[in-house]
């Protein structure tokens, strides 16, 4: 990871928020030769909570960039079929291997690498600036135009001026608020916990989700340990934990008895961290000099992990949109506006089928403790194959993948 210690006080295009769509559209700009400011928070990129899955759709992109062969020598997992035990039946739920792309598998890859990775990329173009350790805090606003941002370091408050000021800092997003953009709640009746358990040679190979006894448990594979995720009601941790550790390991067990040699390395709840699911989007993306993508425009449900893969599609779509405009200083609303009309219809669309998988099977599964079976509809997915590449086309590219327009116009730093 890199990071310039001083602060532009003026630049095109501030970013606020170091996660995929902020640190994609700021690569972007740059390699277009916009001046581009991502401001950080946090002094890295390591967050165990945030979202492994690399889509065939972002692995699409970083191919048109030129960039797929290095970013895949780093430590990765491929997933070419993602699988479900429902009760006791294997479900193959969907199949990569028919995408209509380069890349026919989800890499499995920790966020903060794939970070690191940008970060380095952009350190080689002379456009692009990434600053770590700065907050955003406040907007500046001149005559009903965003005109830039007020950031908090360790040395004090600062002011950057900025043409246009993009919001990427995630679901609680300081600049939303502060824009003061209506937010349209959708709702979700889960939350997850959110833990580590070693893997073994003898596990099983897939990723897969479990679902039986009321409960929900997805276990990503990390290589050398599992990321797991266990799902409960919208509410429900305070009675998790009022039943005791011992009782929620119990609970993991259940569902996957071979991780019985390893259960006690949860030692204390220090070890399990509670993700607050929201789904939610905001009705106006834009104002005057200010733009917002991602999780800061729509925050998603974890099923089907397209988080992630939703902001850097919106991150494309901007860069195509604005990159021309900028470099020429002539960005206005109604170019902002385009942005949002390109995405709203994925954006919708996704989060329509999260909160029916949401409201229609997980929901009415939390909780009953009885065995599960899987219906008649879903096993048809082990016996007529080609029905798998409906859910893999739909996680793997979403509905409207994005791909790069723009040239690079930017040399390499010395």
């Amino acid at each position: 990871m890199v990071s310039e210690v001083n602060i532009p006080s003026a630049v095109t295009c501030c970013i606020a928020g170091g996660g995929p769509a902020g640190m994609m559209l700021g690569f972007l700009l740059a390699r277009a030769g916009v001046e581009v400011l991502v401001l950080e928070k946090h002094g890295d990129f390591l967050r165990d909570f945030r979202g492994d899955t690399i889509h065939p759709s972002t692995l699409q992109v970083m191919d048109e960039l030129g960039l797929l062969e290095s970013f895949l020598t780093r430590p990765h997992q491929e997933v070419r079929e993602l699988h479900g035990l429902i009760g006791d039946t294997d479900v193959t739920i969907a199949d990569f291997s028919h995408l209509p792309t380069r890349c026919r598998f989800v890499a499995l890859m920790p966020q903060w690498d794939f970070l690191n990775f940008l970060a380095e990329q952009g350190a080689s173009l002379p456009a692009f600036h990434l600053r770590m350790e700065r907050e955003v805090v406040d907007l500046i606003e001149e005559t009903g135009r965003i005109a830039g941002v007020r950031a908090q370091t360790a040395d004090g408050g600062v002011g950057i001026r900025a043409d246009l000021v993009v919001g990427a800092d995630g679901r609680h997003s300081v600049v939303r608020e502060r824009a003061r953009l209506p937010v349209t709640t959708l709702g979700a009746p889960i939350d997850v916990l959110w833990m580590r358990l070693s893997k073994c040679p003898g596990d099983p190979p897939q990723t897969a989700g479990r679902l039986n006894f009321g409960r929900l448990l997805v276990m990503l594979d990390r290589g050398d340990y599992w990321q797991c995720a266990f799902v409960i009601r919208k509410g429900g941790y305070d009675a998790v934990r009022a039943r005791g550790l011992d009782s929620f390991r119990d609970e993991i067990l259940r569902l996957a008895p071979f991780l019985r040699d390893r259960a006690g390395e949860l030692r204390d709840w220090d070890d399990i961290k509670l993700l607050t699911v929201a789904v939610d989007r905001l009705e106006r993306w834009s104002r005057p000099g200010l733009l917002c993508i991602g999780d800061c425009a729509h925050a998603m449900s974890p099923i089907g992990g397209v988080g992630i893969n939703l902001a850097i599609q919106d991150a494309v779509a901007a860069a195509n949109k604005l990159a021309q405009p900028l470099a020429e200083r002539r960005v206005t609303t109604a170019d902002l506006e385009a942005v949002q009309r390109r995405r709203t219809f994925p954006t919708r669309a996704t989060q329509r089928i999260q909160i029916l998988i949401q409201e229609r099977i997980i929901d009415r599964v939390l909780g009953s403790d009885k065995p599960v079976s899987a219906p008649r509809a879903v096993r048809l997915f082990n016996h007529i194959p080609w029905l798998r590449r409906i859910p893999a086309r739909l996680v793997a590219m979403g509905f409207r993948p994005e791909h790069v327009r723009i040239a690079a116009a930017a040399a390499v730093k010395p």
